[in-house]
Parts: C-alpha cells; sequence; structure tokens
C-alpha cells in the first residue's frame, strides 16, 4: 500500500467502529520522506512524501477506510534526561547539546536526546542534573537561528544574557 500524506490525527478524527493498526516507528524514522515498513498487523506500507517533508508523530493518521485506520506510533528509546534547575541552566544545556548538532527535544521541563556516552558523561561533568531513561521522542526542539557570525554578538551570548535577566 503506498502512502503519501497525513490524513490527521488520532486526536480529533472519528473513529467509529474502526480498529486502529499501528506503524511502529523508531524516532529517527519519523522524518524519513522515503520508508517501507508493516504494520502491526503486518500490512506492507511504503511512504513516499515527495511533496512535503514526512514529519510523523505519535498519533498521526495515515490511512483509514471503512474498517481500520493506520497510524502512527512512535517507539521509546534510551535517552538522556537533562532536568535543568534554572532558564540559565536550560539554555547551556541548549547551547551544548546543539553545538553537538545533535537532535534535541522537549518534554515538560526536561531536555530529551538520544543516548550517546560521551555527550551524557559531558553533561555530568558540567554538572547538570542527567538521567538515563527510556522515553519517546516525541516534541522535536526546532530552531531556525543564523550561524555564528563574527564580529556580531553570537546566539549563546544573547541567550545568556536574555536568561540571565530573567533569573
Amino acid at each position: 500500500m503506498l502512502i503519501q500524506a497525513k490524513i490527521g490525527h488520532i486526536g480529533a478524527y472519528e473513529l467509529g467502529n474502526r480498529s486502529v493498526d499501528w506503524l511502529q516507528l523508531e524516532w529517527f524514522e519519523a522524518g524519513k520522506r522515503i520508508l517501507r515498513r508493516k504494520t502491526q498487523s503486518g500490512k506492507e506500507l511504503a511512504l513516499k512524501f515527495l511533496a512535503e517533508h514526512a514529519g510523523l508523530t505519535q498519533g498521526d493518521i495515515i490511512y483509514s477506510d471503512e474498517q481500520s485506520i493506520i497510524a502512527i506510533e512512535i517507539l521509546p528509546c534510551e535517552c538522556i534526561v537533562v532536568k535543568p534547575a534554572s532558564m540559565f541552566e536550560m539554555a547551556s544545556a541548549c547551547y551544548e547539546i546543539g553545538n553537538k548538532h545533535l537532535p534535541l527535544y522537549f518534554e515538560v521541563n526536561c531536555l530529551l536526546v538520544p543516548f550517546e556516552m560521551p555527550l551524557y558523561k559531558l553533561l555530568t561533568a558540567q554538572g547538570y542534573t542527567v538521567s538515563i531513561e527510556n522515553r519517546k521522542l516525541l516534541q522535536p526542539l526546532k530552531t531556525t537561528v543564523a550561524p555564528h557570525g563574527q564580529g556580531n554578538e553570537s546566539l549563546f551570548t544573547r541567550i545568556m544574557k536574555m536568561t540571565h535577566s530573567n533569573e
């Protein structure tokens, strides 16, 4: 079965008597434009999001008929969970993680990053409150910032000034 677009979200969709067949994806597969997978019931799917970025997330519906709905389930993975004590620490942790060009997720005052031992050791050594947990990476922290410039105030400096004034 070929899937080329999302058609809704399970939270805002009338299920009626239809059964839900979950397509389980790892966090890194959720943004892929072309993917072949099987649902939990064994239906083969080919996802081809050629016109747009897939950006699939938990509960997205990608197929519906009179009997069933196929929805996305993001699987939990081993994560580094950072629990910043202040906005200053939040900004500083985001900067450290972003500087490594790693994906960063946000969930109720916590930062989540797919587990990576060198990052875990770095964050621990710098004194952040961190733990390793199995979590679903659902809310990516997206930024649209310009690269660091010479002669201009860096993004880090601007964030630090902004958060320092709030404490």
